[in-house]
């Protein structure tokens, strides 16, 4: 079993309900109701893919806006070397989750903490990679130039040009594949190369957590499954904790450990057969909702906003409108969005890692 949620001696409470193991299969029951099955499983509580460290604790917390609640009293542990995917309807907080993590959007109550203390801003040791936004045609900036931001973005003014900065780029374009078109211009490159340059992006600071948002959203299958095993492959061998939000868990299905499902200001955590289940995902929606398995795939009928609700891995829009100040603020310096100045992408780009002016 491996339901986390824990505060204090208890695991497994999921906003006012706790999973338990029942033969096969899970139920939902009434907190309090843990029976022995569930006190013996406490000890196996982590996947066996991820190390019992936790990178990151979320203990009662809660966000909402208004009068409007996104979720409370959640309790997550993310361990290093698991992958978690955070799946939800339109509006229910992923994004606002990651906020948080990045110390951009504050809890209404609670804590969260990284590494044992309270998350900060700007912590390199936290990984971002955003939506894949095709770079504007004509964008003065290589693909070297972009991982090279991750390298040394986050410090005043132009990089100074050393055989250092230049090798550790170079590292980093190995590790995502990326060599090859090196110093071909991003704007030429596919939304699948240009995604491979974000997670070299997010790897510069030696990540602990990799936050991943919506990182598949309008690649192809093919690149679809190629971004997903290059996070996996940095995930065991670094033993990265990896949450990853998307809105169709398939082309991850088989990577994941844990899924936390957010909706209707409640949530799940458990593996996928515990929470990607009809009884459980109409609980939560407070409607019929049929979880369909065929041919290896997950489909949801009964709510258009559900992972997976789309046979054909369309997406549905995301559930917290993106807009170019929050990724430029979650990312920058690291990486180019429409936020970017063109200025200073030029004068970062005239500047090369081996000392010679480009034109």
């Amino acid at each position: 079993m491996s339901v986390t949620g824990t505060r204090g001696d208890e695991r497994g409470v999921v906003s006012g309900f706790v999973t338990t193991e029942a033969g096969p299969t899970t139920e939902a029951q009434p907190a309090g109701a843990m029976d022995s099955t569930d006190v013996t499983a406490r000890a196996s509580a982590a996947p066996q893919a991820a190390s019992l460290e936790s990178v990151l604790s979320l203990r009662d917390a809660t966000l909402g806006f208004a009068d409007r609640p996104l979720w409370s009293g959640l309790d997550l542990d993310v361990h290093a070397g698991e992958f978690i995917a955070v799946l939800g309807a339109n509006g229910s907080g992923k994004t606002s989750l990651l906020k948080v993590i990045l110390g951009q959007q504050k809890l209404q109550s609670g804590s969260v903490d990284f590494g044992g203390e309270p998350v900060t801003r700007g912590n390199r040791r936290i990984g971002y990679i955003p939506q894949q936004k095709l770079a504007d045609e004509g964008t003065p900036l290589r693909a070297r130039d972009l991982v090279g931001l991750g390298v040394d973005g986050h410090r005043w003014g132009v990089p100074w040009p050393s055989k250092k900065r230049k090798q550790r780029i170079d590292e980093l374009l190995d590790a995502v594949g990326a060599a090859s078109y090196a110093k071909v211009p991003i704007s030429t490159l596919s939304g699948g190369e240009q995604q491979r340059l974000r997670v070299g992006q997010a790897l510069a600071g030696d990540p602990r957590l990799l936050l991943c948002d919506e990182p598949l959203l309008s690649l192809d299958l093919a690149h679809q499954r190629a971004v997903s095993e290059l996070i996996d492959r940095h995930r065991r061998e670094r033993q990265l904790g990896v949450l990853f939000v998307t809105h169709d868990v398939n082309p991850v299905l088989d990577l994941v450990d844990r899924v936390l499902y957010l909706a209707g200001g409640r949530f799940r955590i458990g593996t996928p057969d515990q929470v990607l289940r009809s009884e459980v995902l109409s609980e939560l929606y407070g409607s019929p909702v049929d979880v369909i398995r065929t041919r290896g795939r997950i489909v949801v009928v009964g709510t258009s906003d559900a992972p997976g609700a789309h046979p054909d891995g369309s997406h549905a829009h995301h559930d917290e409108q993106h807009d170019p100040a929050h990724d430029a603020e979650a990312t920058a310096p690291f990486a180019l969005n429409s936020a970017t100045s063109t200025g200073a992408v030029k004068r970062k780009w005239r500047s090369s890692d081996d000392g010679t002016e480009e034109p």
